[in-house]
């Protein structure tokens, strides 16, 4: 499913005061594996670390929407590997988006029973370490991954996206001066700030997940550089941190607002939880003039719909303006 389509939206930009061509959405969500999603990068140099290693299981965690334990739990199966998982919160009653998807992969599930927010993240890091060491107790060649699988060996699969990105734009828009994405565990933004050679060329919308983006960021990129062979990125880590809301998870106006955008202006469908606060937190940068209206702007859509069907998010559509001349104003 890769290179992934990069595709022009200039009704979208027109919506953001953006020049025609200015704008495009780099479609990772089209990678296909287990519903698509940017894990499927990822997941393609850590499940081979996983094999090469000799592992017969792959144990991760998230929260109870987590993109990247429905990605896993597809690619174990593919691979003929078991799976484990801690998810946090308490088991739903309701099996919706992707909890409904995780529970028909079916890897073994501990729910930790605890909201999740940038204050449980290394409460679930911990749980994958518990598990991992249960595992091997019993006999079994545990493979762990990080939350997000956002480890340097993850992040080469954005070195790698930055390139394919870099020779796409070469043409038709001469180049790129910004990538927006959103920013969970931080694995994706610190592959792509690897792969481009820029910090400042990337800009992260922190989702609430974890609290210390500024650092990690910076220092798995580095990290990522090194695996490739490529010397550490130049500039400053940017990490927009006004979009998260009351938390990871947690709908906001403006998120709502941005996936109705991209739905009435491009027929695109954003997430409630990644690329909805991520497409917030361009709209953001085009009303503080941080990114201008001939900025070539890429914008990568990292997946994540079927959190969308989660119940919290069943109204968005209704009785709802999504204009976009309303989003740059207010």
């Amino acid at each position: 499913m890769l290179p992934s389509p990069l595709e022009r939206v200039d009704r979208l930009g027109a919506a953001l005061g953006m020049e025609p061509g200015a704008l495009w959405v780099k479609r990772d969500d089209l990678t296909g594996l287990g519903g698509g999603g940017n894990k499927a990068r990822k997941l393609e140099y850590l499940c081979a670390d996983a094999v090469a290693q000799g592992a017969d299981i792959l144990v991760t965690g998230g929260g109870p929407q987590s993109n990247h334990v429905r990605m896993t739990a597809a690619a174990a199966n593919r691979l003929g590997l078991g799976c484990a998982v801690v998810m946090a919160g308490p088991r739903p009653t309701t099996s919706t988006g992707n909890v409904l998807l995780v529970e028909l992969f079916d890897p073994t599930v501990t729910w930790l029973g605890v909201n999740e927010g940038p204050m449980d993240y290394y409460a679930i890091e911990a749980a994958i370490d518990e598990t991992a060491d249960r595992l091997a107790a019993e006999g079994r060649r545990p493979y762990r991954m990080p939350i997000g699988g956002a480890s340097a060996v993850g992040a080469l699969g954005y070195v790698r996206a930055a390139a394919e990105l870099r020779e796409q734009v070469a043409g038709p828009m001469g180049g790129v001066d910004v990538v927006v994405v959103a920013g969970g565990s931080g694995g994706t933004h610190a592959g792509l700030a690897a792969g481009l050679g820029d910090l400042g060329m990337v800009l992260g919308v922190d989702v609430g997940a974890r609290g210390d983006l500024d650092t990690q960021v910076p220092a798995k990129a580095a990290q990522a550089a090194a695996l490739a062979g490529l010397p550490a990125p130049v500039g400053r880590v940017r990490v927009d941190h006004h979009r998260v809301g009351a938390g990871y998870g947690a709908a906001t106006e403006e998120c709502r607002r941005a996936v109705l955008l991209a739905a009435r202006s491009e027929g695109m469908i954003l997430d409630p939880v990644y690329t909805g606060k991520a497409m917030a937190g361009l709209i953001g940068a085009r009303r503080d003039g941080s990114i201008g209206p001939a900025s070539r702007t890429v914008f990568l859509h990292t997946g994540g719909m079927p959190a969308l069907f989660a119940g919290a998010y069943a109204a968005w559509g209704r009785d709802a303006d999504g204009g976009g001349d309303a989003l740059l104003s207010d």
